[in-house]
């Protein structure tokens, strides 16, 4: 039977070859005998023929009608299982250029052939928006369309010939995966190069390879293909995005500090626009294998590169008086995430057209892409760009100048009414906002300044500046006086280094609306609405250890031992009592809770106990003092406050005892009696009480070794009012104090301000 098939398949097309060539009979047995061949499973006598017969129906468009049959029927002679079609139009090319010469071929027409057969290696036509299309060639077009006829047969017919074409690839993965290539290849193309080919078999043509690729995309078996080409389209149009984004949040920051003149936000709303309108283009360019796709990607690539040139090249030089802004950070970042859209988009332009197979819906592995992108984006902006951009503002404007001396031991006064060491000018400082740190004597000053003076000297040690800043910052010592917390306006919480200025750690954004309760240890306080505090443990570079939240209507004070902190609710609404509570200092645990009939007040640390004022009802001065243990929330000692004191009541810690100051009798500025208690923190007991002929509203300072320092103005200058375990001495002070200013105890060392100096006394 198949041999009578055979025969009658030859017939068939032995009829059609016509003498092509005049005493060729042989060369067509030749020839029909290799498309019937047993060896042969694809491209056999019926593709054949369906080729032969839509070439008689395009043959009108060629300008060599006998080279366009001849390759007809050359182009698939020598094919070999498993060959591509680049290898079988090699092979059967070789064959034409050895065999047509000995049938007396003109050599011109054998080397028309020979390449009309080496077309057929590349069967898929440029895309339809193809930059650069090749110039027309009319053989070749009608050759090529002839071939690719087989795509517009029956869909039985074309299933059986695709069947044929994958049997014959040999692995059965292999094939399939070649086979998709191949068809998401002439998808993408025009299937057809003439135009009458074009409307006679362009819709059958391309509903057959969708049908076909379906089928394909059915066999793959891994649900994964295609995201990295999906990971690279989404990565081109979400960092587009973002570029947009940080552009617009760049429009409204400054480009230095301070601003000099107004400046223009045109280029950064020009970026933005820029940046927003790229995404959808570079969303094509990585779903397009054109060359125009390519350029375009690679236009936003250069366009982006010399944008970074020309921001870098316009970044202000600092100086003292001169700071960079955020802007410059963020129209980097900006043009940085351009670049990644750009590179992106060119990258997935390029593996679409090199490895990338076509990429169909409904693909788990392309559709996790879409949606991981985005919010790798969002973190990369929250944890790198933002921290980064942070980060170099502080860095960029910030200066240390170190003078490399040793931290000498601070030293006690003695108060003989001289001064141990004057500083040097410090314009808009003085002794009031002085702090003791470890290696020295903080203090702030105006346009954003730090200064280390040392203990002993009055010398300065280090200066930390910022040129983002011009106003003075706040600071406290931390961490036994190792660390300074230093606040500045509109940037926030900076941790210095005691002993040679530098910045250690910038404190997290999130933190810079809190306020510090405690130094050391370290508690921050957050107000949140309703009066729904805050309150949390803090290490010293700003990261929370814990939080703790009591609820709706609740304001918090506390203070803290060296492990507990006692914390004081007040609640605003309902009928909830107040509350005071402990908590672990490293954990945030709770330890313990009571109720006081009356929220305590001006709770202060000495001893290891939290030593509180028990309200006396309408007034002022409390009923009694109260020495709580941290750990337990018992009350260790009660301290009654006789009844006719009248004034402020000051607790203050010196070492071990607790130093009252208040005064006997009416709260009037006729009495100006003072007396100053210290109670044994251990046991409650009263250690000593002085009092003397000092006006009660004067400020005082307390030192180490429990001395009360006022500063009073005299008729002859500014007197020093030392009260202490031995009673009350005035102490005349050298000229150029400011008495009008307050004196600050800093251990045993008692600092006094001048016009523009500090004072240390002797």
């Amino acid at each position: 039977m198949r041999s009578g098939w055979q025969t009658v398949a030859v017939v068939a097309l032995r009829e059609r070859w016509n003498e092509l060539i005049p005493g060729s009979a042989t060369l067509a047995d030749d020839l029909v005998a290799r498309y019937v061949g047993r060896n042969r499973r694809a491209y056999r006598d019926q593709y054949l023929d369906t080729v032969l017969t839509t070439l008689e129906s395009l043959i009108q468009l060629s300008t060599d009608p006998t080279s366009v049959r001849l390759a007809a029927w050359f182009h698939r002679a020598v094919h070999e299982p498993g060959g591509g079609p680049a290898e079988d139009a090699e092979s059967s090319a070789r064959l034409v250029e050895q065999t047509l010469p000995s049938y007396g071929i003109d050599p011109i027409r054998i080397a028309e052939v020979a390449r009309l057969v080496r077309l057929t290696g590349e069967l898929a036509a440029p895309p339809p928006d193809s930059y650069a299309p090749p110039r027309r060639d009319a053989n070749g077009d009608v050759l090529l369309d002839a071939v690719n006829s087989t795509l517009a047969t029956t869909p039985a017919r074309y299933a059986a010939h695709t069947s044929e074409v994958r049997r014959d690839a040999g692995d059965r993965t292999t094939a399939v995966e070649r086979r998709y290539d191949e068809v998401r290849q002439l998808l993408e193309g025009h299937l057809y190069r003439t135009q009458l080919a074009r409307q006679r078999l362009g819709p059958a043509a391309r509903a057959n390879l969708e049908t076909e690729l379906a089928g394909l995309d059915r066999e793959l078996p891994a649900p994964w293909r295609g995201w990295q080409q999906a990971a690279l389209a989404a990565t081109a149009t979400f960092s587009a995005i973002a570029a947009a984004v940080v552009s617009i949040a760049a429009a409204g920051a400054s480009w230095q500090i301070p601003t000099v003149e107004p400046e223009s936000g045109w280029p950064t709303v020009l970026l933005a626009v820029f940046a927003f309108f790229s995404t959808p283009v570079l969303f094509r360019c990585a779903r397009s294998d054109t060359q125009r796709a390519r350029l375009i990607s690679g236009a936003v690539v250069a366009i982006a590169v010399t944008g970074l040139l020309v921001a870098w090249a316009q970044v202000p030089v600092t100086n003292p008086a001169l700071g960079v802004g955020l802007r410059v950070p963020l129209v980097i970042s900006a043009l940085l995430l351009l670049l990644v859209a750009g590179t992106s988009a060119l990258v997935a332009s390029l593996l679409r057209t090199r490895v990338a197979r076509f990429m169909p819906s409904r693909n788990l592995g392309q559709q996790l892409a879409w949606l991981a992108v985005p919010g790798v984006i969002a973190l990369i902006l929250l944890q790198i760009v933002q921290p980064l951009a942070r980060s170099y503002v502080l860095s960029s404007n910030e200066r240390v100048e170190g003078f490399h001396r040793p931290a000498g031991s601070s030293p006690g006064s003695v108060l003989d009414g001289n001064a141990a060491w004057v500083s040097r000018a410090l314009t808009g400082a003085g002794a009031e906002e002085a702090i003791g740190t470890k290696y020295g004597i903080a203090i702030p000053r105006q346009a954003g300044v730090v200064e280390m003076l040392d203990a002993a000297t009055g010398e300065l040690r280090w200066r930390y500046s910022r040129s983002d800043s011009d106003e003075k910052p706040n600071i406290v010592a931390t961490a036994n006086g190792r660390f300074i917390v230093a606040e500045f306006n509109d940037i926030g919480y900076l941790l210095l280094d005691a002993d040679t200025g530098e910045r250690k750690a910038a404190w997290p954004g999130r933190t810079r609306d809190h306020t510090i309760q405690q130094a050391d240890p370290l508690l921050t306080g957050e107000e949140v609405a309703r009066g729904s505090d805050k309150l949390r443990g803090v290490d010293p570079d700003g990261n929370d250890r814990w939080t703790f939240e009591p609820g709706r209507c609740t304001d918090i004070g506390a203070v803290a031992t060296a492990d507990t902190v006692v914390a004081f609710l007040g609640h605003s609404c309902g009928d909830e009592p107040d509350e005071m509570t402990g908590l672990d200092l490293m954990t945030g645990k709770e330890l313990w809770t009571r109720a006081p009939s009356d929220m305590y007040r001006r709770p202060v640390v000495v001893g290891g106990l939290v030593v509180v004022a028990e309200p006396g009802g309408d007034s002022d001065v409390p009923a009694a003092l109260l020495a709580i243990e941290p750990r337990t929330g018992e009350t260790k000692w009660r301290w009654p406050v006789p009844r006719n004191w009248a004034c402020r009541t000051l607790l203050n810690a010196a070492g071990k005892l607790l130093v009252v100051v208040d005064c006997p009798g009416p709260n009037t500025r006729e009495n100006r009696q003072t007396i100053v208690t210290a109670i044994d923190s251990d046991t409650g007991q009263t250690v000593w009480q002085t009092t003397a002929a000092v006006s009660p509203r004067a400020r005082v300072a307390v030192t180490a070794d429990a001395r009360v320092v006022s500063l009073a103005r005299g008729s002859d200058g500014c007197w020093a009012n030392v009260i202490g375990a031995t009673g009350f001495r005035q102490v005349r002070l050298p000229t150029g104090i400011s008495c009008s200013r307050d004196a600050v105890a800093v251990g045993n060392l008692v600092l006094t301000s001048g016009d523009t100096s500090v004072i240390a006394l002797r």
